[in-house]
């Protein structure tokens, strides 16, 4: 996947004039093409060229940034989040009820790779937690997990006569996504073989 490049921003009075359409069309995609829920608390936003882009483009507004210096610092940061070749990567993001935060934290705490499996037709590939250390897990609610998928499973992705989903399976949580719609479906194998080329 492309990395972000300076001539692909907007300056921030074009995006700050255009923000309110553009914020909703971000959610708009996000919605139909990168979101899956699993059960009531767990979702997962998988990241791509597109959603990477509305999310710097915020972070520049918000501080004000416009120096080209500091606006390649900030693309270099935010390229890193862009997944690696054969990979799928999504921001984690838990629903808890903060009124018993400590309680809420405790319950996820064990959540690791193995509990959150990607489910294409007979293959289930669990999945790379890439926020594990103890500071990570201190923020809490969201996190960056990554599938490693091989060429055969991204041909998989193309099949619509093999399911997929996710399921996320640990004490006192267990639940399936459901099959992916279409459109997810088609978005996340588009993604792969725009790192394949």
């Amino acid at each position: 996947m492309q990395p972000l490049e300076l001539d692909d921003l907007m300056s921030l009075e074009e995006f700050a004039s255009r923000r309110r359409e553009l914020f909703a069309a971000h959610a708009r995609y996000v919605d139909r093409y990168r979101r899956v829920r699993i059960g009531p608390a767990v979702t997962l936003v998988f990241e791509n060229r597109q959603t990477l882009l509305y999310r710097v483009q915020e972070t520049l507004r918000v501080a004000r940034m416009s120096d080209p210096h500091q606006v390649r610092q900030q693309l270099t940061r935010y390229n890193t989040l862009l997944p690696r070749a054969g990979m799928l990567q999504a921001a984690l993001l838990l629903t808890v009820d903060e009124t018993c935060w400590e309680a809420e934290m405790t319950r996820w705490a064990p959540l690791r790779g193995e509990h959150l499996m990607l489910i294409l037709g007979q293959t289930a590939r669990s999945a790379d937690f890439l926020t594990t250390r103890p500071e990570d897990r201190a923020i809490g609610t969201a996190h960056w997990v990554q599938f490693s998928l091989v060429a055969v499973e991204r041909g998989l992705l193309h099949e619509a006569r093999y399911p997929m989903g996710f399921r996320l399976s640990m004490p006192g949580y267990e639940y399936d996504s459901g099959p992916l719609s279409e459109d997810v479906r088609q978005s996340l194998a588009s993604d792969l073989v725009q790192r394949a080329a």
